[in-house]
């Protein structure tokens, strides 16, 4: 099996289109049929189903990019460290991380790091915290920072950053407001602004809720943080959201209230990464920066 094999495939995969294929990996379309024939026949599996609208994954094609998406990853980091040793380093920093993350501010770090590293291409991808799990798991990031969702594993491991509890917002007319500590027990007849199921805060929230055994209604579900304190601030319902939101400037004139059947540290913020021997210069050079500048702020 070939490399380059691999590599045509997951173009293939991605783009879901041999021709579009072809054209971004510049060869001929042709070869790149034929190079798919030939992974075919080594698989003994077709890994695509080819009809003349589209191009979809066998569940052959579906396990094999998997691990295709790993070992092409695993390839980039040798050549990677390779450079690195020889002082250089450059490549591709693949980072993915949720909107407003606790433990990190995401742009200046990715400043300081470009600074210090200019030859390293720097892509960035916004997500939920299970897809970027995911990305990271199967070598699409070189890391993420998000909400911890599951246990480490052979292809992930998380290094802490943040904890901290829950508050809720809401409108400083709400019958709420004067409250002294708020329960789930007393929001079952709210209307709930919150992010997607995928999101770190509305995983923690709906967490506390089934906990609580308290049902609640998410009436309002949007996919930035501006637009769920806009809501907030305009009555539509309320939020349940890690205390650092509360301290945006466009929620200073929102009521905060404890969020009282949260444990201290329920809102878990993670650097996720690939195992230590799968993971880039690149990444092992962001971490570093990291902790030197989270060593400074103490």
């Amino acid at each position: 099996m070939e490399l380059r094999h691999l590599q045509h495939f997951v173009a293939v995969a991605e783009d879901r289109h041999f021709t579009r294929a072809a054209e971004r990996l510049m060869v001929s379309q042709s070869g790149l049929s034929s190079s798919i024939r030939a992974l075919e026949r080594e698989l003994q599996a077709p890994l695509f189903v080819r009809t003349t609208r589209r191009v979809t994954l066998t569940e052959a094609g579906r396990a094999l990019l998997v691990e295709a998406e790993r070992i092409l990853a695993q390839v980039r980091s040798a050549h990677d460290a390779v450079a690195a040793v020889q002082g250089v380093l450059r490549g591709t920093l693949s980072l993915g991380t949720e909107q407003c993350i606790a433990g990190v501010h995401c742009a200046t770090l990715l400043a300081a790091f470009r600074r210090r590293h200019p030859d390293v291409e720097i892509r960035l991808r916004q997500a939920g915290s299970e897809a970027l799990a995911e990305e990271v798991a199967a070598g699409r990031l070189d890391l993420a920072f998000a909400v911890r969702t599951r246990a480490d594993s052979e292809h992930l491991r998380s290094v802490p950053l943040a904890s901290e509890p829950m508050t809720v917002l809401c409108h400083p007319e709400h019958a709420l407001a004067t409250a002294a500590v708020v329960t789930p027990g007393e929001l079952g007849d709210e209307a709930f602004v919150d992010f997607h199921p995928d999101w770190g805060p509305r995983r923690t929230t709906d967490a506390a809720f089934a906990a609580a055994g308290v049902r609640r209604t998410v009436a309002l579900e949007v996919n930035d943080v501006h637009s769920l304190l806009e809501l907030v601030h305009e009555g539509l319902g309320i939020a349940v959201v890690p205390r650092h939101f509360g301290h945006k400037p466009e929620a200073r004139d929102l009521t905060a209230l404890p969020f009282k059947g949260v444990s201290e540290g329920s809102y878990e913020t993670v650097a996720m990464l690939p195992p230590a021997e799968s993971t880039s210069p690149a990444a092992r050079a962001l971490m570093a920066l990291l902790d030197a500048s989270r060593e400074d702020a103490a």
